[in-house]
Formats: structure tokens, C-alpha cells, sequence
């Protein structure tokens, strides 16, 4: 039976041997992807394209004695709390 320490070296001997797998592998993938873009001449943004910014919920909702909207989204404001909302919504 393998003791609780000749254990613990293999799992130390297996986490170097793991590490240094993952160098050379990492390397060389590294290497690979630097040849494709040269090759093909790809720019940083289409390699990475930058996100977008989610568009804007629409208001569905507007105080009409202050101007006020809500997109129905999130907490209620003040003004809507209580009421009916039929009576705000945008058409």
C-alpha cells in the first residue's frame, strides 16, 4: 500500500512534469498563432474584436408632468409606484 507521503511526491512529480508540458505545449500553439497572423496579416481587432455595447432598452414608460421615463427594467421609480401603468405607457 502507497503511504499518504510517497503519494503526495507523485502528485509533486506529476504537477512539475504537468507545468512543464504545458510551457512547451503553450509555445509552441504561440508560435503557430504568430505564423497564421503574419501570414494572413490579420489586424489586433479582428485577432480581438472589441465588444460592442448593448443597445439601450427603449422607455416604456413616461411621467408626462415631468418628462421621466422608465424602460420597465429594475426597481419602479417613485412616480409610477402604486398606479396603474396603462396610464404611462409609450404608444
Amino acid at each position: 500500500m502507497t503511504t499518504y507521503k510517497e503519494l503526495l511526491a507523485q502528485k509533486q512529480a506529476l504537477d512539475a512534469q504537468i507545468a512543464q508540458a504545458r510551457k512547451a505545449e503553450a509555445g509552441a500553439a504561440l508560435e503557430l498563432i504568430q505564423a497564421k497572423i503574419q501570414e494572413f496579416g490579420f489586424t489586433a481587432q479582428e485577432v480581438f474584436p472589441y465588444k460592442t455595447k448593448k443597445a439601450q432598452a427603449l422607455a416604456k414608460y413616461h411621467n408626462p408632468s415631468t418628462g421621466q421615463t422608465w424602460t420597465g427594467r429594475a426597481k419602479p421609480p417613485k412616480w409610477i409606484v402604486g398606479q396603474d401603468r396603462a396610464q404611462f405607457e409609450i404608444r
